[in-house]
């Protein structure tokens, strides 16, 4: 366990490696994340800073509270200057401080790739004091010898992660980031981490979850190294659990579900939510046991996708509406196939009152994202019948066979 290695004034500063500190900070205003996906535990903006021969920042922070992260740093150099600052993402919530950083330290060499200074030129107007790297290359600088890796496309063209040999430290970007601040502690060693396994695997379906080719080759370009501690821009310093964290990673980023089913739908009135509660009761007389139920009107998209991302099968249905599909199912697909979620199973069925056109469309919906159609779709008029109840049951139980 590391304790606090600099306190001054309001700011404690944790070392987490040989000469390297946290000085990141921690978000609990912010609703949403990109203005879009729920916050209840909050999320921590993860900056890093290495005092060597020479000074060495990892990564800005939102430039809301710029104000604290400055100061941090600041206490941390104490009265040194700034030498680098390494961006590995130029997310806005990485790179905000920067115009800040660059006028409080106007001599810090900015390093990046060319398309991270393209960005670092449109968001900030920097186009001076840059030192661009390719990939696999080096900067000594003095104990520790940082290395850098373009991973372009997890999630943004220009990301990088840097690994410093010395210490066998990678700066990962946002990979291996989660949603929820650090309440406390900074290494997972030193917190109970329950709720931050299903935040990451919210925040990958979130955020990443379109990029799983590219996120496979940046694990492959990063297997031969040796690495002890991985320091993301979101969530924990991770350290005796990093192979749980690349294992989740690799599983995400093929697609790999567990078993169990995801029964997404909307209902206005009552009707199509009996189907999905005897295609519910069904999987679970036939065995399964990982069934989870979603109301897509209450049920807010970041948790469906966690959990279309978690597990194999996946059966959604819902009314017509104005002859087309429910609008809050037709918004969720348009999600799902922005991810390009592959390799899963699909059951669907629906509900009208007098023209049917929400069953044809689900249809279509498996067809253009070629999920492997389970069962026979249902589709029921008005109430639900015993003829169309027994056909839920037949497709909760034709799902149950094939997982």
């Amino acid at each position: 366990m590391t304790g606090p290695d600099i306190a001054k004034e309001e700011h404690v500063i944790m070392k987490i490696g040989n000469d390297i500190y946290y000085v990141g900070v921690n978000d609990r205003q912010k609703a949403l994340f990109e203005n879009m996906w729920p916050l209840p535990y909050g999320v921590s903006y993860n900056s890093y800073l290495i005092i060597d021969e020479k000074t060495v920042l990892v990564d800005t922070v939102d430039v809301c509270y710029s104000d604290i992260f400055l100061k941090k740093i600041e206490d941390a150099l104490a009265g040194r200057t700034l030498d680098y600052l390494i961006v590995n993402h130029m997310e806005p919530d990485h790179s905000g401080s920067i115009r800040l950083l660059r006028q409080l330290y106007p001599d810090v060499q900015i390093i990046g790739n060319k398309r991270t200074f393209d960005m670092l030129e449109g968001f900030h107007g920097i186009h001076t004091g840059l030192l661009e790297v390719k990939d696999g290359e080096t900067l000594n600088i003095g104990h520790h010898q940082l290395s850098f890796y373009l991973a372009p496309m997890v999630h943004w063209p220009e990301v990088m992660v840097t690994y410093d040999a010395t210490d066998k430290i990678l700066f990962s970007a946002d990979a291996f980031g989660t949603y929820g601040t650090l309440d406390g502690a900074v290494l997972d060693v030193d917190m109970n981490l329950d709720h931050y396994w299903d935040e990451m695997r919210r925040y990958y379906a979130n955020i990443v979850g379109k990029y799983g080719n590219p996120v496979q080759k940046a694990l492959q370009k990063l297997s031969g190294l040796e690495i002890k501690t991985i320091c993301s821009t979101h969530g924990p310093v991770w350290t005796k659990y990093i192979p749980d964290v690349i294992k989740i990673y690799d599983q995400l980023s093929r697609y790999e579900g567990q078993d169990g089913v995801v029964i997404v739908y909307g209902s206005m009135y009552g009707n199509t939510e009996q189907m999905a509660e005897a295609i519910a009761s069904s999987l679970a007389e036939h065995g399964v046991k990982n069934i989870v139920m979603h109301n897509v009107s209450k049920s807010h998209a970041s948790y469906i996708l966690k959990d279309i991302f978690k597990y194999k099968a996946v059966i959604i249905g819902c009314p017509t509406y104005s002859n087309q599909l429910y609008p809050e199912i037709d918004s969720l697909l348009q999600k799902i196939e922005v991810r390009e979620v592959k390799n899963r199973l699909f059951g669907y069925f629906g509900s009208f009152s007098w023209a049917g056109a929400a069953v044809k469309r689900l249809a279509a919906f498996g067809e253009k994202i070629n999920w492997e159609v389970v069962g026979v779709p249902v589709e029921q008029k008005q109430g639900l019948k015993p003829d169309k109840y027994e056909a839920c049951w037949e497709l909760g139980k034709a799902m149950a066979e094939r997982i």
